[in-house]
């Protein structure tokens, strides 16, 4: 099948239309809102730092209305509706995907069978037994064991054997208070029928390689490794065991089945891939794109730094004319932004980044950076003061906030103002 060709403008528009931000906090509030984000994108990051909001609950506040994170611990914890596994990296999935996803229980089964389960055989049992006749377990609800090597350092023997378990599906998360993770038995937080589907191991890869492309829209066939944690290498090399399955193979296996078909973009390098679904929807984003109709809903959003829109840098790069370093693992002195900045998306531009900080005891908004990109006036894009205050409204709802500190930004208090919009 030759490639779609379509304008950078045209990829544009459809990025942002089809990852629900146009516009933004559109979807209905309440957990139907939050199925319908999964709908679309399938998975969705997972990361704890919650300095301005953990970043699933940041992608889900940009297109959710009035957002709420009870809304997903409730489908994580209350109805089981969704599941943590690695996908890219720890991600929320629907639990009817569980069975795509077994592979890295599979792994670490084997990985742990000689090594932190014979090490530690008399505290596996000692812990499996308790949490079967107790329920659900913390680290803290067992006696404090002499600390043991584990992947990042020394840590209590306890934890790590709850780690062990949990990476190899014979026990699973049952909630988060705060980061403290309660653990129960597997088989007793999924369903039967799900526990038991089990899927061969291509057709896992295959599912979870069609899952970066569903989440993101526009993914090409390289970039970062981390897009393609868990599905194989590119290519086979001499170094690979014999059948070693490639995500080349899976890719193309995908595009005969009709499930994805190539594209080009013009000024990106590389073949791109689209859902088959939503080649419609490309094709009408372009002709709008490339008319210069108007972007319909198009609003201010803070984008999460793990944002499935935001997986690609490369692309970021050449399509949206943005270079973003999430610079949290930066050392400070080497960060051109800061700690926890997030892209500011208008429309279907990437016009700044803002670094907010919420401040939960004081119920405050802190702004501590605010930075546009050359070319971009926030007094003359037509209707982005608005949108802006609109998007800093809904932010200070999500995070709790009454107020808004600027701190030195005098500028940007005079133009948005202190106070959220109710």
């Amino acid at each position: 099948m030759d490639p779609i060709h379509v304008s950078a403008a045209g990829a544009r528009r459809f990025l942002v239309v089809r990852h629900l931000l146009a516009p933004a906090r559109i979807q209905a509030a309440g957990l139907d809102g939050v199925r319908a984000v999964f709908e679309r994108l399938g998975s969705i990051q997972f990361d704890p730092l919650a300095v301005a909001g953990r970043n699933h609950d940041l992608v889900l506040h940009a297109r959710v209305r009035d957002y709420d994170p009870a809304w997903t611990n409730e489908l994580l914890y209350g109805s089981r509706e969704l599941f943590e596994a690695y996908n890219k990296g720890l991600s929320l999935l629907p639990t009817s995907e569980l069975p795509w996803h077994r592979h890295t229980w599979d792994k670490y089964r084997r990985y742990h069978h000689d090594g932190a389960f014979a090490r530690h055989e008399e505290t596996m049992e000692h812990v499996l037994e308790r949490i079967r006749d107790e329920g659900p377990l913390c680290s803290l609800d067992f006696e404090r064991k002499p600390a043991v090597d584990w992947y990042w350092g020394p840590t209590s023997e306890v934890r790590a054997v709850l780690e062990a378990l949990a990476e190899a599906g014979i026990i699973g998360l049952d909630r988060r208070e705060g980061n403290r993770r309660y653990y129960d038995l597997t088989e007793r937080l999924f369903p039967p029928d799900v526990l038991g589907e089990e899927r061969p191991d291509r057709e896992q890869r295959r599912h979870r390689l069609h899952s970066r492309y569903r989440a993101h829209g526009l993914l090409g066939e390289g970039g970062q490794s981390e897009l393609w944690y868990g599905i194989g290498p590119a290519r086979a090399t001499t170094k690979d065991p014999p059948g070693t399955i490639t995500r080349t193979e899976l890719r193309a296996e995908l595009a005969e089945a009709g499930e994805l078909v190539p594209l080009t973009v013009e000024g990106v390098r590389g073949t791109r891939y689209v859902l088959a679904e939503e080649v419609e929807l490309l094709h009408v984003s372009t002709a709008a794109a490339d008319a210069g109709e108007p972007l319909e809903g198009a609003s201010a959003v803070f984008v999460a730094p793990l944002d499935p829109l935001a997986w690609d840098r490369d692309l970021m790069r050449s399509l949206f004319d943005f270079d973003y370093v999430w610079e949290v693992y930066v050392p400070p002195a080497k960060r051109r932004w800061g700690y926890y900045v997030l892209p500011l998306l208008w429309g279907d531009r990437l016009a700044g980044r803002i670094e907010p900080r919420i401040d939960r005891e004081t119920g405050t908004i802190r702004i501590l950076g605010l930075w546009w990109e050359r070319g971009f006036s926030p007094r003359r894009a037509e209707g982005f003061v608005e949108a802006m205050r609109a998007a800093l409204g809904a932010y200070a709802r999500f995070g709790g906030a009454s107020r808004i500190d600027w701190g030195d930004l005098s500028a940007a208090k005079r133009l948005f103002g202190v106070r959220p919009r109710s």
